[in-house]
């Protein structure tokens, strides 16, 4: 069965898993641990995503992430790509060093943050990486010791987690670190790493007949959250894709984009696609990629080989675009319709 089409939108909340190939480790000293980090950090500041919780393990990674201005997909390419090449480098190793695509599940965050939150930074005591709960309060690889103020990370939000638990750092520390502790004899969450598993002969279940019976299932293994969650993501997704092709079905190409942003910044189109750093074809082209990737789903891949630029410039150019629409008060729709 073909694989499906991950699920995401600004401001989503994703339970990301990556895995080496074949149980591959990849992380092999404290040099891998630490590029990889760096990575991770300079990604999240330039995307604005947010990261919540996270723990490196030998041969695979978790991570809490709440969607900013790029793609998760974007995210995840430039950061597992980046950390295979220095990888391979530093080792003289050659071949895929992780396992397929990533797994991300979309969850429910009322129901879910606080459990994910646990269960990922559980995990270097429950792989005997650490002996107790005070090895892990200053394990450098987890974000727990983050949020317990031992190890420094700028990138990670601690303070979201926090305010859970109370609006004073000490007394939310100590309440965060018992609510942890409680996790220990708990038995292994399958749900919090697999989604929701419900298929019939092949296909998805219907996720309203499952509701009207009064079966509480994730029923997608995309997403983690009751059907009522579940159903309005599914609707969002299809929307989505409704849209786009409704877009495209009309003429909204990238191209028809770049006309329209030439227009509206009075320049001529064949001047957007030129190279350089002028202030004006700058702005043109993070339109152009923000409305591209955003509205008619093009890969930051494409338009770095239409615009002769990295997809790292790309990207910066799409957090850009957002920017530049919300400074200027400009609608998307001047773009689009």
């Amino acid at each position: 069965m073909p694989r499906q089409a991950r699920i995401d939108a600004p401001g989503a909340l994703h339970h990301v898993i990556g895995r080496g190939v074949d149980r591959t480790t990849i992380f092999r000293d404290k040099k891998d641990h630490r590029l990889f980090l760096d990575r991770l950090g300079t990604l999240l500041d330039e995307t604005k995503t947010a990261c919540y919780a996270w723990a490196l393990m030998p041969n695979h990674f978790h991570l809490l992430l709440r969607t900013g201005t790029d793609p998760l997909s974007s995210v995840m390419r430039r950061l597992m790509t980046g950390h295979a090449v220095n990888f391979n480098l530093r080792h003289d190793r050659r071949g895929h060093l992780f396992q397929n695509r990533y797994k991300s599940i979309l969850c429910q965050e009322d129901a879910y943050f606080l459990e994910l939150v646990r269960y990922i930074h559980l995990n270097p005591l429950r792989a005997g990486l650490v002996g107790d709960m005070n090895d892990l309060d200053r394990y450098p690889f987890s974000g727990h010791a983050v949020i317990m103020g031992n190890v420094m990370e700028s990138w990670q939000d601690t303070e979201e987690v926090l305010s859970y638990f109370d609006t004073q750092q000490g007394p939310a520390r100590r309440s965060y670190r018992d609510f942890v502790a409680r996790g220990i004899e708990q038995e292994r969450r399958e749900d919090l790493t697999d989604g929701g598993l419900v298929r019939n002969h092949g296909e998805w279940m219907p996720v309203r007949k499952l509701r009207e019976a009064g079966l509480r299932t994730g029923g997608d293994q995309r997403m983690l959250g009751d059907s009522d969650f579940v159903e309005r993501m599914l609707a969002t997704a299809d929307e989505e894709f409704n849209r786009r092709h409704a877009l495209k079905s009309r003429g909204i190409t990238v191209d028809a984009v770049a006309a329209r942003v030439a227009s509206l910044l009075d320049m001529k189109v064949q001047d957007i696609w030129l190279p350089g750093r002028y202030q004006r074809t700058v702005t043109a082209r993070s339109l152009v990629c923000y409305v591209a990737v955003r509205e008619l789903g093009e890969t930051m891949r494409s338009l770095a080989g239409r615009f002769g630029i990295s997809t790292v410039a790309v990207s910066k150019a799409v957090a850009r675009g957002a920017k530049i629409l919300e400074e200027k008060g400009i609608s998307i729709d001047k773009l689009i319709s």
